[in-house]
């Protein structure tokens, strides 16, 4: 295994070192990444700890965001020239007519519900998976009974793509009509999220790694309601996309920072613990241990995926939904949302 990987390594190093000789020009670009600081951002942590930019002969700089429709903004403004988050604010911004386009995905089915109190009561503890469809029916309508109130659950703001994977699990795959008749969403960013989960200010949140693991540690009654298969099978998630990634400018360099960003997605995958020091370092802050993010990590390894055509449907679904919703005025093509050849040639 050890051998495998180490020929893995020298053959991805020895082609992205002839893409660069190929395009000495790369060597003065400075590429600007926009990123969610969540674990589906996290190759972008192992390409900057394990150094391949510089190797590359790039000058990648790091551009860190609280929310999406932040990073869209920049993005929009021309402030980044790509963008590790979540994919349905893209189509927005290409409607928008910003010439962008998704490479690879970095991560799959991020986002899951987790309880806490009252509406996590009956729910088996160290589950994967959260409850039955029917069951979560019933811990909704038992909470509303004994409570007198609806549930408070905690998402990113409108129009996020945490918010729009909690109203169409709501709806979609629990069959409620009315999201307000069923709980009470509050939209903050995603610190806030987890922040009020702990203090109790919510009866549930939308969280990813590695704040689920943080919430599991710290409060042990904790349940999973709804897994991010739950919510959507093969639900997207984060998402490394290139602003022109076809322009002379970009052209340049393109190719090169997906075959990194393949590379150090492959190796969340095959090797996570590999990766703690440098997710430790990016997401950390001094206030996460090590064996908590490599928890988060080893949890999340199988959902570390960058084929860009894996979630082609799901993102029709999701935008299809949003427009049923009133959330978009129209749906835009997805398929020209999405350029998979930079990720075919990245796995060549």
């Amino acid at each position: 295994m050890v051998m495998k990987r180490a020929l893995l390594k020298m053959l991805t190093l020895t082609a992205v070192a002839f893409s660069w000789i190929a395009s000495p020009s790369q060597a003065a670009e400075s590429i600007r990444i926009g990123y969610i600081p969540v674990l589906g951002s996290s190759a972008l942590f192992v390409i900057d700890g394990e150094g391949w930019a510089k190797q590359a002969g790039l000058d990648v700089q790091l551009v860190r965001f609280t929310s999406g429709p932040q990073a869209i903004q920049a993005l929009v403004s021309g402030r980044i020239d790509g963008y590790v988050a979540g994919v349905l604010p893209l189509l927005q911004a290409r409607a928008h007519g910003v010439d962008v386009k998704v490479v690879a995905t970095a991560s799959i089915e991020e986002l899951s519900v987790i309880a806490r109190g009252a509406l996590a009561d009956g729910i088996k503890a160290g589950s994967a998976n959260g409850p039955t469809p029917d069951a979560v029916k019933a811990i909704f309508a038992r909470f509303k009974q004994d409570q007198k109130r609806l549930p408070r659950l905690a998402a990113q703001p409108a129009g996020s793509v945490p918010d729009t994977l909690l109203r169409y699990w709501l709806q979609k795959q629990l069959g409620f009509e009315q999201v307000n008749t069923v709980a009470s969403i509050v939209g903050v960013d995603i610190d806030a999220a987890q922040q009020a989960f702990l203090a109790g200010a919510v009866d549930g949140a939308v969280l990813r790694e590695p704040a689920l693991t943080v919430v599991k540690t710290r409060l042990p009654d904790a349940r999973i309601l709804a897994s991010g298969h739950d919510m959507m099978p093969d639900q997207p998630g984060s998402v490394l996309a290139i602003v022109k990634p076809d322009a002379p400018e970009h052209k340049a360099w393109a190719a090169t920072l997906t075959t990194l960003f393949v590379r150090a997605t492959t190796l969340l995958a095959q090797h996570p613990d590999d990766a703690v020091p440098f997710v430790q370092k990016a997401l950390g802050g001094g206030m996460l241990n090590d064996d908590v993010m490599k928890t988060a990590l080893e949890q999340s390894a199988s959902r570390f995926v960058s084929d860009p055509a894996r979630i082609v449907e799901s993102v029709k679904q999701l935008q299809e939904f949003e427009v049923s919703q009133g959330l978009l005025r129209k749906a835009e093509p997805v398929g020209d949302l999405f350029d998979t050849g930079l990720w075919q040639q990245a796995k060549q």
